[in-house]
């Protein structure tokens, strides 16, 4: 596992770090879909994104779900963290947006690198204020954008998360992304494609212009 952090990672931690990294870490691999974290599980460690996808999401009392951010390669969950130093239960769901290596770490070395690490301490601060911002950037867009306007910025951050333009995606998940209906997700994307931003397959997005 050290080389693999080392040829994902060497750009955020010290040879120093990495090595204890992939002593102490646990890594796990997902497949499209499946629940990495889930609503009031308890967190032990947290998750650092080593390859693939994973997107955040909040969920209200009727068990609707809003989509809060993707998390990419080199990545880590800042709402894990303050659960995991908290020892509170998670207050969201991370889910595989496609096939993902994740590296758990346990949560007791947090603040141990806190203090020892530079590296470790720049990556957490800047990790909380990466996500903060996206989180502002989510409420702008509940607040202020028509849903056409939403959902062509859904699948923008999409491709830039996965790095091509095609998605293979169904209109009901868009939906459940988007917490709305996946009549009006079919009725827009059909509004998308006509002003040729988008092409539309079965099961598949082409993004055209971005």
């Amino acid at each position: 596992m050290k080389n693999i952090l080392q040829q994902k990672l060497a750009y955020l931690f010290p040879t120093a770090l990495l090595q204890e990294l992939s002593e102490v870490g646990k890594l796990a691999h997902y497949t499209k879909n499946d629940i990495i974290m889930d609503v009031n599980q308890e967190l032990h460690s947290v998750p650092l994104v080593i390859s693939g996808s994973v997107k955040v999401l909040r969920e209200d009392v009727n068990g609707n779900e809003l989509l809060l951010y993707f998390l990419e390669e080199g990545d880590t969950c800042a709402m894990s963290l303050t659960c995991c130093l908290k020892h509170s239960k998670s207050k969201i769901r991370a889910i595989a947006d496609i096939d993902s290596e994740i590296l758990f770490l346990p949560a007791e070395k947090m603040n141990e690198w806190f203090e020892t690490e530079p590296s470790w301490r720049n990556f957490i601060l800047e990790s909380y204020q990466i996500r903060f911002n996206e989180m502002l950037e989510t409420i702008d867009t509940l607040a202020f954008l028509k849903m056409d306007e939403r959902l062509h910025k859904y699948i923008i951050d999409k491709i830039k998360v996965q790095g091509h333009t095609s998605l293979h995606i169904t209109h009901q998940e868009i939906a459940e992304d988007l917490n709305t209906s996946r009549v009006v997700v079919s009725r827009l994307l059909k509004q998308l494609e006509n002003q040729n931003l988008i092409k539309l397959f079965r099961n598949k997005i082409e993004v055209l212009k971005f």
